[in-house]
């Protein structure tokens, strides 16, 4: 049950649930319900379906491929994909560089990427932190001179998600050091493939792989593959992240996850576990339900005005959503007892859907981290609101 849906929304919804039914293959639906790491071919299999279907870029136009969907309709599909169990979207060429290359890119490079995009063909990285520089973007250092037709690239980049699975890299670099540091800082995309780049792993508490650090050292990259103006970037990168941070909420996500602490509290009670019963158990699973209610009605109501919400409106939605998900994940660790408490996420045997959870509550510790601290994400809300 949903809480404003319209009768066209819902039927949209049960289309949208018809077709992950359908086709999601179930191997991708284990390992999804079950917290185990998808490789790109898991990810590629699930996009090549939903291309197929028109349905790969919701957030893009119909001329370029997209479905032309309004904000409400797109946030519907995401959430309801999620919470059926399907891989989130991790393509950033799609979420995010596509949008940007649509808006402010030349012909040439349209023409270019994205098609392969929509295809997964090509997969991206986003090149924007550095140490140092996270939530603090504008303090960039990674530096790109002019040579003749090129530029050439030098620095390092931190937390860059996927690029182990990534053919390119969309990057920020700092083209000039005069006036205010937002004013001197270029788009450039970076065939990955370049003499002089090199990806390493980071490894994450939960054991995962999904983050990475590049260093680049003299790497060329020809001002043909510069987005817009030189000095320009700022611009552009704040249009793209607020692609990144239009379904930061989770609805979908949170969903999926009290369904499973719902399935565990069953299970764990058809076992004989005599908490299962626990007045104090069962209080904070409604609480957390109750809380879902309200994020999802918040949620519904600022994509009810008709436009993107306000970057104020994302900040309070990044926050509400992503410490709700860990609340969520601590919840089902304790139902599950000393039975979750396994750091295997690949463990098998008749217990083997408890086995991921304890690394997945490890990895939901950064959900109030990416995107921007949601200690930063507050200081917006309170500055948006001090300035009205």
């Amino acid at each position: 049950m949903h809480i404003v849906d319209t009768a066209e929304e819902s039927a949209f919804r049960a289309e949208v649930r018809d077709f992950v039914r359908r086709q999601l293959p179930e191997d991708i639906r284990h390992k999804v319900l079950l917290g185990l790491h998808l490789d790109r071919p898991d990810y590629e299999r699930w996009y090549r379906r939903l291309e197929a279907r028109g349905w790969m870029c919701p957030n893009w136009p119909v001329e370029h491929g997209g479905t032309g969907w309004d904000f409400a309709r797109r946030m519907i599909f995401d959430e309801t994909l999620l919470e059926c169990g399907a891989p989130r979207m991790v393509a950033a060429g799609v979420i995010m560089l596509g949008p940007v290359l649509i808006k402010f890119g030349t012909p040439a490079q349209r023409a270019t990427h994205l098609p392969a995009i929509r295809r997964s063909e090509v997969w991206w990285a986003q090149g924007f932190s550095e140490p140092g520089s996270g939530s603090d973007l504008a303090s960039l250092r990674c530096k790109a001179v002019r040579d003749g037709n090129d530029y050439v690239v030098t620095g390092q980049k931190i937390w860059t998600s996927y690029a182990q699975f990534s053919d390119w890299m969309f990057c920020l670099v700092r083209t000039s050091d005069a006036g205010k540091p937002q004013e001197g800082i270029s788009f450039l995309l970076i065939d990955m493939k370049t003499p002089g780049l090199t990806v390493r792993p980071i490894r994450t508490i939960d054991g995962g792989h999904d983050l990475n650090e590049v260093f680049l050292d003299g790497v060329r990259v020809p001002l043909a593959n510069r987005i817009g103006e030189e000095n320009k970037g700022w611009t552009y990168a704040k249009a793209l992240l607020e692609f990144e941070r239009g379904g930061i909420a989770g609805v979908g996500a949170a969903r999926q996850a009290v369904a499973r602490v719902r399935a565990l509290l069953r299970r764990r009670a058809d076992a004989g576990w005599e908490g299962a019963s626990s007045p104090s158990l069962h209080l904070r699973l409604r609480q957390l339900e109750i809380d879902l209610m309200a994020l999802e009605a918040t949620n519904a109501r600022l994509l009810g005005m008709g436009k993107p919400p306000r970057m104020e409106e994302v900040s309070m939605l990044k926050c509400l959503g992503t410490e709700l998900r860990q609340s969520i994940h601590r919840l089902q660790l304790d139902v599950a007892g000393e039975e979750g408490m396994s750091l295997a996420r690949d463990a098998f045997g008749l217990d083997a859907e408890l086995h991921g959870l304890t690394p997945s509550y490890l990895d939901a510790r950064k959900f109030s981290i990416y995107g921007g601290t949601n200690e930063i994400q507050r200081n917006l809300i309170a500055r948006a609101l001090i300035q009205r």
